[in-house]
């Protein structure tokens, strides 16, 4: 406990550093709150570009939207940094039932992303419903050949933190065609990533092993799922699938969009601030993560209209290609290895733009408590949560590569997943406060880390 008790003497020793910090905390929390520039930033992200998967016509007007928006902070220097990027597309996709009973049903479904379709045409079979992976292994093959396989497995709602129930979850999105198709499945349904009392379905990256034939996959939003396990149960059920989705071989050119400003005392020493501008393409793209982009944005904007000058040089980046590659966290991190940077802190910010309420860490002991030090700083903000471990898919090649510390903003999760790589993710559904309060947490936590110099 020696580490801890040094830590927080060199606080007690200087009493007004409390003071001043309270102080810059509320000029930053004021600045943002009443003059802030992020949600409407977001309109504009949501509604003049909408959703903007990697690859799309749509996502290279995002980097055009983010490198202006960049600029308009008044940041020191703007880029565009190079990212080939993969490309999916959807296509026409339908999924309809045919009951024991021979009423037909059509679905409100989704393909998954990087998943391949029927080649347009239409595959039926007879569903099996099974609760889960161990369930289906304890079946024969010959009750799997030739079926569409029904995942019937419910996002645990009883997780207060509704990111361990997406941790528990989502490898039946993620791996499901794959095990299905072992077995000599056709297809798979599986029930939604969400935690919604409605019939949104969620769209979301999944994975093939290319030992096995690559078999389309949808998800259904949790009435459509609810009805279906009615109906295994009942009788007979033929599902037909139909969809034109495909992952194309050659990658296209886009690029990471980076604001920064550069430190007065140390430049040498970065901390970066992060969320990824790609998004599905249903929706608008505004929770995931066009909110933990214009936060992003908003933390360079509040440092030059306060005159901040930080120590250390602080980055944003709007990262591409995060849901259906990381291509653009990849090469960032590459780009930061080749330059041989120095980055003492990486944050990310997409978890929705919901009210903070924490911020999570991957690094050592040492440094998370040089952060909780400050903890008290925070409270008035709402934000009281600093035990969790949490980073970002976009920062963590910077992380496991460079073994640079990470860091995630941590927002109030109970919506999150009512809202996730659906159609309801739009711009109407994040609240102006919330979104700025999160920008808010993230400026006040770099401002600390700089001007203490606690990395």
């Amino acid at each position: 406990m020696k580490f801890k008790i040094g830590v927080f003497a060199a606080i007690l020793m200087a009493p007004n550093a409390f003071a001043q910090d309270s102080a810059m905390f509320r000029k930053i929390s004021d600045e943002v709150m009443m003059h802030g520039t992020c949600y409407n930033n977001l309109r504009v992200l949501c509604k003049n570009v909408g959703h903007r998967l990697a690859g799309s016509k749509a996502a290279e007007k995002a980097v055009v939207w983010g490198e202006k928006a960049m600029k308009e902070t008044g940041c020191d220097k703007v880029w565009l940094q190079p990212v080939n990027v993969p490309y999916w597309k959807r296509g026409k996709e339908q999924l309809s039932l045919t009951t024991s009973g021979g009423k037909t049903i059509k679905l409100n479904a989704l393909s998954l992303g990087n998943s391949e379709g029927t080649g347009g045409k239409p595959m039926s079979a007879k569903v099996l419903m099974v609760s889960g992976f161990e369930e289906l292994a304890s079946l024969p093959d010959e009750q799997i050949k030739g079926k569409i396989v029904y995942f019937n497995y419910r996002f645990r709602q009883d997780f207060v933190f509704t990111f361990q129930g997406y941790g528990d979850a989502v490898k039946y999105r993620w791996a499901s065609p794959s095990v299905a198709a072992k077995r000599g499945a056709k297809g798979v349904i599986i029930r939604s990533m969400s935690t919604g009392e409605d019939d949104f379905p969620h769209t979301g990256s999944m994975h093939y092993n290319d030992s096995f034939a690559k078999i389309p996959e949808m998800a259904i939003g949790n009435y459509s799922a609810d009805s279906l396990e009615k109906w295994c149960k009942k009788g007979t059920v033929t599902a037909t699938m139909q969809s034109e989705c495909h992952l194309y071989e050659d990658l296209r050119p886009s690029y990471n969009v980076i604001g920064e400003i550069k430190g007065s005392q140390y430049p040498d020493r970065i901390i970066t601030v992060g969320g990824h501008l790609d998004s599905w393409d249903v929706g608008e793209g505004a929770h995931d993560d066009g909110a933990g982009c214009v936060q992003s944005i908003e933390v360079l904007r509040t440092m030059k209209a306060l005159g901040i000058r930080p120590k250390y040089t602080i980055r944003a980046v709007l990262f591409m290609n995060e849901e259906n590659g990381l291509k653009g966290g990849s090469a960032y991190a590459d780009s930061a290895k080749s330059k041989n940077e120095h980055h003492v802190l990486a944050i990310e910010t997409d978890a929705g733009g919901f009210a903070p309420r924490g911020i999570g860490f991957e690094m050592g002991e040492y440094q998370v408590e040089k952060i909780k030090a400050y903890r008290k700083l925070f409270l008035d903000y709402g934000v009281y949560d600093f035990e969790k471990d949490e980073g970002g898919a976009d920062i963590s090649p910077l992380h496991k590569n460079l073994n640079v510390p990470a860091a995630g903003l941590l927002p109030e999760s109970q919506r999150y997943f009512d809202y996730h790589h659906t159609n309801a993710d739009v711009f109407e559904n994040v609240n102006h406060r919330e979104l700025k309060l999160g920008a808010v947490a993230l400026a006040q936590l770099i401002y600390l880390v700089s001007e203490h110099e606690l990395f």
